[in-house]
């Protein structure tokens, strides 16, 4: 009895004030993944936008990939008016948020059939605001509480994310298909979907008014001193030069294997996850059926596979569940080649689904773990940011051209190419469990598999 109430006691946590303001900035930050890339493609294809200008949009999500490259603006630059009203942290919150809402209910109002690069436009200035204020909420979680809240604010901050994921991806979906007129395309159906995605970035916007600026914020801007130039310089060798030149020191000549394998290893899935919504429309799969079936079930066997994961780690090692996510990966894509030949079938559908995304949580999980163990305590945050930017730099600069691939060698043979993708990793990987025999770039825990970087 005593012990249930300790538990009843440790959940305590999740009520107090600051967890509950990270839950609702988590949900602010994970709205508007989605809107950029996941749902804005199923929305393209069923206006008709060719294929290769889909892939091309894709290349906007990049800007998630090399938002640390403006992160120190952050740090550093003060927003003139907000600064004084907010407080550094909060003014940059606000800003990117406010942002956020008006990038997307401008989307709203475009045509993608009548102005197509207005909307990339506007996708782009979308996918930097969000990019961006992923940046000042991830600040502010570290800043709002000590490090015995940390665990708990992460948790809340995972939580709100994929809430706001699932309601980004099937609630758009639904309330597009709510909205429409007619089973065909129907602009006002996405136009009132996205309005209302925009209004949902209110509860975001109302948390950071009514929050407080972190009190470590404070202190740093009343001790600051020193020029721009000085503080940046600073900052360009601690948090640039030193991890960069402490992985080289550590790795030696198998840091190009390493990095040669995190550039690769999410090739097969992100290439082919370019083009599924558009594979899903011209199949001629409903939004609600996409919804139900890709947003909802797909993220749920996602997280099932990421906790399968976990357990095949502690079991067998990192390099052996990493080298058999890879073949599952691009095994699950030739899964997508064949149903591209059967053609409509929702029971299919569904199994392929179940079966990528068991597959993509299973080694996303290995490769999250593997990252872990390559940092440095004394850069974890920097060395591990560039680690996952340069996971996604190929893979997303390589899916912008898949629509081209579709357009000329069709569906089946472009899910058997991506399939191909994964070759490549899994002589990268032998060759590293080959040349590390100590194992030192594979020993990790458990409790260090970060599955909130899971997508």
């Amino acid at each position: 009895m005593t012990s249930y109430f300790s538990w009843l006691s440790g959940l305590r946590i999740y009520f107090q004030r600051q967890v509950l303001i990270i839950f609702v900035l988590g949900f602010s930050s994970g709205l508007p993944l989605m809107l950029v890339f996941g749902v804005l493609s199923f929305w393209l294809r069923e206006a008709e936008v060719s294929r290769a200008d889909i892939g091309y949009f894709s290349w906007v999500a990049m800007a998630y990939a090399v938002k640390w490259l403006w992160s120190p603006l952050a740090d550093n630059l003060k927003i003139p008016l907000f600064h004084h009203l907010l407080g550094r942290r909060r003014s940059w919150l606000l800003v990117s948020q406010v942002a956020v809402a008006i990038a997307i209910c401008c989307m709203a109002f475009t045509d993608p059939q009548q102005d197509l690069a207005l909307m990339a436009a506007l996708a782009v200035l979308l996918a930097f605001s969000s990019a961006t204020q992923d940046i000042n909420v991830d600040a502010y979680r570290i800043e709002i509480a000590e490090v015995e809240m940390q665990a708990a604010l992460a948790a809340a901050y995972l939580t709100g994310y994929r809430l706001a994921m699932i309601l980004a991806s099937a609630g758009t979906l639904w309330l597009a298909a709510l909205f429409s007129q007619s089973s065909d395309y129907d602009l006002s159906g996405w136009q009132h979907a996205y309005l209302v995605m925009g209004l949902c970035m209110l509860p975001g916007i109302i948390t950071t008014l009514l929050s407080k600026e972190p009190v470590s914020v404070l202190k740093q801007q009343n001790t600051a001193h020193g020029s721009m130039i000085t503080r940046f310089a600073a900052w360009l060798k601690q948090a640039v030069i030193a991890p960069f030149t402490d992985f080289f020191s550590r790795y030696k000549w198998h840091a190009l294997l390493i990095l040669a394998l995190i550039a690769c290893y999410r090739m097969t899935d992100v290439v082919m996850g370019v083009m599924a919504n558009a594979f899903y429309v011209d199949m001629g799969y409903s939004k609600e059926e996409v919804a139900s079936v890709s947003k909802i079930f797909g993220v749920i066997m996602t997280l099932i596979g990421a906790a399968l994961g976990g357990v095949l780690i502690n079991q067998f090692g990192i390099m052996k569940v990493l080298f058999a996510g890879a073949i599952l990966s691009a095994a699950t894509n030739l899964l997508f080649s064949a149903l591209s030949q059967i053609g409509y079938d929702l029971m299919w559908l569904t199994l392929v689904i179940s079966a990528d995304n068991l597959s993509a949580g299973i080694a996303t999980s290995a490769f999250i773990a593997y990252l872990s163990s390559l940092v440095n305590l004394a850069f974890t945050a920097t060395q591990y940011a560039m680690f996952s930017s340069l996971m996604l730099l190929l893979p997303k600069f390589t899916g912008g051209f898949s629509g081209q691939w579709v357009d000329q060698f069709g569906y089946s043979t472009f899910f058997m190419m991506t399939a191909a993708m994964g070759l490549p990793v899994l002589i990268l990987i032998l060759l590293l469990a080959k040349a590390d025999s100590s194992g030192r770039t594979t020993k990790v825990s458990a409790a260090k598999v970060k599955t909130e970087e899971i997508s």
